[in-house]
């Protein structure tokens, strides 16, 4: 079982993992082929790195898959809701697994493989090739490598550091698996991407599909935002090194560990600072022009709207913002559905009424502090208008041209409120982002070619903006000209100390859990810095990742929160009448309700359709655990000193949760 469970962390075979690669037609036979004859030229090199690329937890567009993919990563947030509710917000509903989770050691292993074997070699200068390109790919393995670590941060905190690889001896991986305090991983991450920009260039041999420097600066500053705000806001408590309850207190490896938290949040958010400035002096002046028009093609697809099209289009090469990006390919085989689930359904998803009121009107201000310039909420076209043009670009309502057939443009539905879960729209607030307008692909199953944009430069803008004012508690002048272009760009007033004089903290908490730290509302400017980062990431996947370092779901704890979308008990409840004139909407606390009453409100409640086999009609709820994940029982048993003991495991669980399958909380 020991040799079962730890095929993750170990090498079994030289051959094993090179069978992974490509381009061995004209070699020997895959049974002969050793580090020895492999590892020897840039091909090689290139070949083992790119293979790794779908296993690095970078977010893209899933091939092959039905729904919106990357484009519905905000489910389960304050920002996007799916059609049916997430364990994450139902305390004693998540359970401890038996096995995965997350908990494993494969793609950090091949990475480990790699470098015992290239990296003697490239030292020796017995690797054959274009040195650049060559510096390229071991550079992309040290991303490669920082970025999966980064994800086992996100989950699980404090976690095994593994750099070499491992005999298959029970003793030797029980040690090793014993895990680091987070802020050891997160340093041990940052070391790994100094490396990889002391490799990588601006240019690489494939262009934006292939990391690059500019990926690697920015990684960096996420990472290192992540770490000192994780920090700066879970100090004290279980989930820091050092915080009351933290578990690595009970473990004897760690009884002389010790942190100087202050020091450790400084260290983190200055190095956030400094690796987010290097990326965004290059970017202030090349962010992606948007024209304002909502109609992003025209009927011969020509771009109307570069900013929208660099969600959209096939090649993101040219556009200056974009940094990584992944390609599909017609020819190659690689393709995706989410065209035809943008422009057809909702694809079971749905911004929020707090994300969408959290949009600015063009004049700077809250819509509660704009009187009769804000058109209210009664129909889809009032609710986005005068309003930040990122709201408007990508956000679907009726009558959008969603594509174009012989030249005519088709309209977009009403919103699918009442689709099967994985079609519906639900929230009636839909999403557009990504949507591309190619008829083939809007109505055709698998066929999407578009690209999948990884990172890009306005994330430095606003990492740099966080970090400066975190660690500061003012904003410098690099942080107000970052500010200054990103409000430019969606067309609001760029005066972002008019925004921050209107802002009214207990109007905004409302719909906002980032208007929270630790169970407390956060200052006036400080929100408003982080309602620019909801308000430009929009559909991208990063909110659940600040809500986390932001420790933004205290507050929960108290006081549920009910996820609710559109004004469905106003004049667009027309929109549902069957042809008979009688509603399709059905209240009812039986499963034949498909509506919350309006005396309830009179917006759309996702969640409350109808009682039966509801557990989420109450809204979300919170558990500090809830933080971090479980890991799985087979972590404890396998490591274990005395078999069927699992107390004697040399890796602790983390705060909160049972070390048995099937269990919750303890």
């Amino acid at each position: 079982m020991m040799k079962k469970y730890f095929k993750h962390i170990t090498i079994v075979s030289g051959a094993l993992l090179i069978a992974s690669c490509n381009d061995f037609l004209d070699r020997e036979p895959l049974d002969k082929i050793t580090p020895e004859v492999y590892f020897n030229n840039e091909a090689d090199l290139a070949s083992y790195s790119i293979k790794l690329y779908p296993e690095a937890d970078f977010s893209t567009i899933s091939p092959g898959q039905y729904g919106l993919s990357v484009f519905k990563s905000d489910n389960a947030t304050d920002n996007q809701a799916a059609s049916e509710g997430s364990t994450r917000w139902l305390p004693g509903e998540w359970r401890v697994g038996s096995s995965g989770g997350g908990w494993d050691f494969g793609t950090i292993r091949q990475c480990n493989y790699f470098f015992e074997n290239v990296l003697p070699k490239y030292e020796a200068g017995k690797i054959q090739g274009n040195q650049a390109n060559i510096k390229q790919y071991i550079g992309e393995m040290y991303v490669l490598r920082a970025n999966i670590y980064f994800s086992k941060l996100q989950s699980f905190g404090d976690f095994p550091i593994i750099t070499e690889v491992l005999p298959d001896k029970k003793d030797v991986l029980i040690e090793k698996s014993k895990r680091r305090p987070r802020n050891e991983v997160a340093r041990f991450i940052l070391s790994d991407l100094d490396k990889a920009i002391s490799f990588l260039g601006e240019s690489t041999p494939n262009g934006k599909n292939r990391l690059n420097i500019n990926a690697a600066y920015l990684l960096k500053s996420r990472v290192a935002l992540y770490e000192g705000t994780w920090l700066k806001y879970h100090k004290g408590t279980a989930q820091v090194p050092g915080g009351n309850g933290w578990p690595g207190a009970s473990a004897d490896y760690l009884k002389g560990f010790s942190i100087d938290i202050d020091s450790e949040i400084k260290f983190f958010l200055k190095q956030a600072k400094d690796a987010a400035q290097v990326v965004a002096e290059k970017m202030v002046n090349n962010l992606t022009k948007n024209s304002g028009e909502r109609v992003a093609r025209d009927k011969d697809l020509a771009s109307k709207n570069d900013y929208y099209m660099m969600f959209a289009d096939s090649n993101m090469e040219a556009y200056n913002e974009v940094i990584f990006w992944r390609k599909y390919s017609e020819g190659e085989g690689i393709r995706h559905n989410i065209q035809m689930e943008l422009a057809r359904n909702g694809g079971g998803s749905g911004y929020t009424k707090g994300l969408v009121e959290s949009f600015l009107m063009k004049n700077g201000l809250p819509i509660y502090a704009a009187g009769s310039e804000y058109a209210g909420d009664d129909y889809l076209k009032d609710v986005i208008k005068d309003r930040d043009d990122r709201l408007g670009l990508f956000m679907k309502i009726d009558k959008d041209v969603v594509y174009y057939h012989e030249g005519k443009a088709v309209e977009a539905k009403l919103p699918e409120i009442l689709n099967p879960a994985e079609t519906r729209a639900s929230t009636g607030y839909r999403v557009k982002k990504g949507m591309n307008y190619i008829e083939r692909d809007a109505i055709t199953h698998h066929v999407g070619v578009t690209g999948s944009l990884v990172f890009r430069g306005a994330e430095a803008l606003l990492n740099y903006m966080e970090a400066n004012y975190e660690l500061d508690g003012s904003l410098d002048g690099f942080s107000q000209k970052y500010w200054k272009a990103l409000r430019e760009r969606a067309n609001v007033d760029t005066d972002f100390n008019k925004t921050i004089a209107a802002t009214d903290m207990e109007k905004e908490k409302l719909g906002d859990f980032g208007a929270h730290s630790a169970g407390n509302l956060v200052d006036k400017t400080l929100y408003n810095i982080r309602r620019e980062r909801r308000n430009e990431f929009i559909a991208e996947g990063l909110r659940w990742m600040d809500l986390k370092r932001w420790r933004a779901m205290d507050q929960l704890k108290a006081t549920p929160y009910i996820v609710e979308g559109f004004k469905i008990w106003g004049p667009m409840k027309e929109w549902y009448k069957k042809k008979d004139g009688t509603s399709a909407l059905v209240v009812s606390d039986t499963d034949s309700g498909n509506v919350n009453s309006e005396s309830s409100s009179v917006y759309l409640r996702p969640y409350q359709r109808n009682k039966v086999n509801n557990l989420y009609f109450e809204g979300y709820k919170w558990n500090d655990a809830h933080y971090l994940n479980p890991l799985p029982m087979d972590a404890f048993r396998l490591t274990s000193l005395t078999e069927g003991n699992l107390e004697t495991s040399v890796v602790y669980q983390n705060p909160g949760w049972s070390k048995v399958s099937g269990e919750s909380l303890k």
